[in-house]
């Protein structure tokens, strides 16, 4: 195990972390953020977002996270669901918004709670159906592993529960 994997893991491990992220589509494509390390496969995709900070509110901490990661500014059109994940060591509530872009311009951002040489953020990307498709798994978040296509996302209202046995 690297530096930047038990740095990954000390920080989010035994503890309920509290996140944002954003569905952006653009052209049917879905805006998603490549994570390295944070899986068995080596990395993993999910859409922008990450742990609110105390005292900014939802959409403050969203559109700070976007900023963060994808250099794009949003506006938040409406709230879509919540997502519980619960694999020991690791427990997230997730509140997922639809988000529309604004402006900025797209790029690989970077995760401030790394240093430069410790970046996880790999890869920024809209990706297709297909692209999800044959990335789902361990390495895609589970969202997506529980519908048939990114746009029954935009349902509000959802909650999905995703619990790992150990």
């Amino acid at each position: 195990m690297d530096k930047t994997e038990i740095f990954t893991l000390n920080n989010y491990s035994d503890q309920l972390r509290v996140r944002v992220c954003g569905i952006c589509f653009h052209n049917n494509e879905v805006l998603m953020v490549k994570h390295l390390k944070l899986t068995s496969k080596g990395y993993f995709w999910c859409p922008p977002g990450g742990g609110m900070e105390f005292g900014s509110s939802a959409e403050e901490n969203l559109i700070r996270e976007f900023r963060e990661e994808t250099g794009l500014d949003i506006e938040i059109k409406k709230f879509l669901f919540v997502h519980e994940y619960l694999g020991p060591p690791l427990h997230a509530v997730e509140l997922f918004f639809e988000v529309e872009v604004v402006g900025g311009n797209l790029m690989r951002g970077e995760d401030p709670e790394f240093s430069s040489n410790e970046q996880i953020i790999s890869e920024v990307s809209f990706l297709s159906w297909d692209e999800i498709k044959s990335e789902q798994g361990v390495q895609m978040h589970g969202v997506f592993n529980a519908c048939k296509h990114p746009k029954e996302l935009l349902k509000p209202g959802s909650f999905y529960k995703l619990q790992v046995k150990t």
